[in-house]
């Protein structure tokens, strides 16, 4: 069976739990072109379809590129670092991993250092602890995870990870669905 871009253009956009709106706004295109798109009823020139590759982290040799021929290993040179998250180091571990169904993440903490309060969302998250200790908040109770432990919860509750102790910590963090 034969993928149309279209087909594959949506199922990129739903597997970031992007609204067409969403992924226009973010390629500089209209709601409507995405649609027609999607549903085949339009063609799509190389520029708009760089961009909205682009808006999903998708690269044109990846987005053509048979489901056989699909990455498994990455090299540390290929990790993205993120910024403004409140973290000494935030890292995704593979690029376009907010295409995928979970998305790991390499996070250091400061002595000090809290990521942002997050509200209640969809998924579900995991942590293993790789150096120091964690201070996890759930819904107003908090969580110390120390070195060699893991944690693992439901993100439909308010919480937040964080390092309230004084040395540096740094955890393997797995979020599902991606949450950037």
């Amino acid at each position: 069976m034969k993928v149309t871009i279209g087909e594959k253009i949506k199922a990129l956009r739903l597997a970031s739990d992007l609204t067409q709106a969403e992924l226009a706004s973010r390629a500089r295109l209209t709601r409507g072109f995405i649609s027609q798109i999607e549903n085949d009823q339009s063609s799509i020139n190389l520029d708009s379809l760089a961009d909205i590759l682009e808006a999903l982290g998708v690269g044109l040799g990846e987005f053509f590129s048979d489901v056989e021929k699909r990455r498994v290993v990455f090299r540390p040179s290929e990790r993205v670092n993120v910024e403004g998250k409140g973290a000494r180091r935030f890292e995704l571990l593979m690029p376009g991993s907010t295409n995928n169904l979970m998305d790991p993440i390499l996070l250091e903490l400061g002595p000090g250092e809290f990521l942002e309060l997050r509200d209640p969302m969809p998924g579900e998250q995991f942590g293993f602890v790789l150096a120091g200790t964690v201070t996890l908040r759930i819904d107003g109770k908090s969580f110390k995870v120390p070195r060699e432990h893991c944690f693992y919860f439901k993100s439909d509750q308010r919480h937040q990870i964080g390092n309230a102790g004084e040395r540096a910590a740094k955890l393997l963090w797995v979020t599902t669905p991606p949450h950037m």
